[in-house]
């Protein structure tokens, strides 16, 4: 974690880890789309599992309950997401559970040596590495013979977004995903990041021995977690536009949501 740019990160994440957890809990989209990528994780066999920008250890936690018998270790750039993690994971009585500090490419130096058979990534912490390609090889590199990817990113091609804000007239917000450096979701605070798409994933992580056995688009049509106040708008009808990216799914379309899932495993 020497670089510059994640101790910029790791900051950032400090300032935001106060009001992380309130936030989360009064976003019923973020606890939607976090509970499906739970339920797909769930169906993978593993013993030792590593979660990579774990954040205050919501899933962490999650996880080590209701799998008493296996492991899970987390990675957070943040030192105060991981001192929340870690005192989340006493406060519960969690003894097979444990939270360290770093980034996807600190892995080999803070586990030496050790394989995972699961390793997960939520809500896009990939989406700030410096090179997602080497990125890629040190996480394959750290994962077992048959062990599973669980990756999310935030989505270059969200259609939606571009059409809305065109809409609106608003053509710099259009495309800014497309920018060489996105500023992230806030406002206000400026961190530097990437959004990739479908392909641009695929190529990162066309690794040798590695397969893609599942691929996901979230919110397509539903609507992305910072317009969580749509739902109550949609009333009951609310439910109505995630049935609908369930098609989607099933089409071409799948690419073009906020956020792409795919799930590889390393043969």
């Amino acid at each position: 974690m020497a670089s510059d740019y994640y101790k910029f990160v790791g900051e950032y994440y400090d300032t935001d880890s106060g009001d992380f957890d309130s936030r989360y809990w009064e976003n019923p989209i973020l606890q939607k789309i976090r509970q499906d990528f739970r339920e797909h994780t769930k169906l993978l066999k593993f013993n030792s599992a590593l979660e990579i920008g774990c954040g205050t250890g919501l899933d962490m936690a999650h996880f080590c309950s209701i799998f008493p018998e296996k492991t899970f270790f987390g990675m957070d750039l943040s030192s105060r997401m991981v001192d929340i993690s870690n005192a989340r994971l006493e406060k519960g009585k969690i003894k097979n559970g444990k939270v360290y500090l770093g980034g996807a490419d600190d892995i080999e130096k803070v586990f030496p040596k050790k394989k995972f058979d699961l390793i997960y990534v939520y809500f896009g912490a990939l989406n700030t590495v410096e090179d997602l390609k080497k990125t890629a090889d040190i996480i394959y590199d750290s994962l077992d013979t048959d062990g599973h990817l669980v990756l999310s990113f935030v989505n270059k091609h969200y259609l939606f977004e571009v059409f809305y804000n065109l809409i609106q007239l608003k053509f710099k917000k259009a495309f800014q995903r497309y920018k060489r450096v996105w500023g992230g979701y806030s406002p206000t605070k400026f961190l530097p990041s990437k959004c990739y798409g479908a392909k641009s994933v695929r190529n990162a992580f066309k690794l040798h021995g590695v397969e893609e056995i599942f691929r996901k688009g979230y919110s397509i049509l539903y609507p992305a977690w910072y317009r969580s106040g749509w739902i109550k708008r949609l009333g009951r009808f609310a439910s109505l536009p995630w049935q609908i990216d369930q098609i989607l799914n099933k089409t071409p379309l799948w690419k073009f949501g906020e956020y792409t899932f795919f799930i590889y495993k390393k043969n």
